[in-house]
């Protein structure tokens, strides 16, 4: 192990203040600002002398003090003066090294006080570009024990593409593909929005956030909904069509709680209040059944169901409807049956009643032909 000759102070206690200002205000561990500048100091004697992997710096946690020793090899006469230093210079200048001798490896000072210009910025810049890089790490833990829930953020700049927002203090993208249909964003916009996915990129950690994904319902409702964020009404399934319409099916094990009512809230306040934050998309909440009949009429609201038989093979549900219910269960382009489909799972084939009465007759008819 070689033996570190004496180095006098470089810094003061000053920059331990200092850093443990940085450290508070930052949210950095101090421990990782003094890595930070130790590695700048050998990135310091690297731009100064051309070499570093014999180079190693500390900084004293109390006193401030930086001291760098280069690693060097006794010799009678040096042909490198960055990896060698003279037996003779080692008995002038260290005699607390006195006892080594030719060959011996020893650390002696590096000289941080003889650093050029160029090599003093460059450690500023290493500090500096640690700091920022310390900082954007503990941002990104905390956003990744973010993923999936809902945040807000400030929308900053828009593109044709997508939206760059501020989240959690970092950069977010709110792609288009990302934003609810016909949806029109601005600068300065706050929008509740659905942490997709947090990742680190060349300008530090980036955050995907959506706008249509179904989490965001959930979340929302959680917000809004005291008896679903302790778990008294259950999410059992969302079907949602982003900007236009979503179904939600909700349960609770509790038989004094109606959870659609809680979802709804007094005088719709609750599903107004997160309808409110979707551009006023209309959620409809149901309630959910085990019984697969029961859970596909309620699915098909706010149209009245007369029956429903199933298809245990292929998965299907027949359903017939009043007449004046059809367009209602049917929907505008087909909405309401093909988000009732999505919320349950099964194929739904809606009739009304005089066109399975038609129906009837027709294989009646038929029947009685044969």
């Amino acid at each position: 192990m070689a033996k570190k000759a004496a180095q006098q102070p470089a810094e003061t206690s000053e920059v331990i203040l200092y850093l443990k200002q940085i450290s508070n205000e930052k949210k950095i561990p101090e421990e990782i600002l003094y890595s930070k500048i130790e590695a700048a100091m050998v990135s310091a004697y690297k731009k100064e002398f051309g070499k570093q992997d014999n180079v190693s710096a500390s900084m004293d946690r109390v006193t401030g003090e930086i001291s760098v020793f280069a690693r060097k090899t006794i010799v009678e006469e040096v042909t490198d003066p960055t990896v060698e230093i003279s037996l003779a210079e080692v008995r002038e200048r260290f005699p607390e090294l006195a006892d080594y001798d030719l060959g011996d490896l020893v650390e002696v000072p590096a000289g941080i006080d003889r650093f050029g210009r160029i090599a003093v910025q460059t450690a500023r810049m290493v500090i500096l570009q640690g700091i920022r890089e310390a900082e954007r790490g503990h941002i990104l833990d905390e956003l990744s024990d973010k993923e999936n829930e809902v945040l807000t953020a400030i929308v900053k700049l828009v593109e044709p593409d997508c939206a760059y927002v501020e989240v959690s203090k970092t950069e977010g993208v709110l792609e288009r593909k990302e934003m609810m249909p016909g949806e029109e964003v601005k600068v300065g916009d706050k929008l509740k929005v659905y942490v997709l996915e947090v990742n680190r990129s060349g300008r530090g950690p980036q955050v995907r956030v959506s706008r249509t994904h179904t989490g965001l319902i959930k979340r929302l409702f959680e917000v809004e909904v005291p008896e679903i964020k302790n778990g008294e009404v259950l999410i059992k399934a969302i079907a949602r069509e982003a900007g236009s319409r979503t179904k939600m099916a909700v349960y609770s094990s509790n038989k004094d709680i109606d959870p659609v009512g809680a979802c709804v809230g007094p005088h719709s306040l609750r599903v107004d209040n997160v309808s409110a934050e979707l551009k006023t998309e209309k959620i409809d909440i149901i309630r959910w059944s085990s019984d697969p009949k029961e859970y596909v009429a309620a699915a098909l609201s706010p149209a009245r169901v007369s029956s429903v038989e199933l298809s245990e093979r292929d998965k299907q549900a027949n359903v017939i409807v009043p007449d004046n219910q059809l367009s209602l269960a049917i929907g505008k382009e087909g909405q309401n049956a093909r988000l009732a489909a999505k919320l349950t799972g099964w194929r739904i084939d809606i009739r009304s009643m005089s066109q399975a009465l038609e129906q009837s007759v027709a294989e009646s008819e038929s029947d009685a032909e044969a």
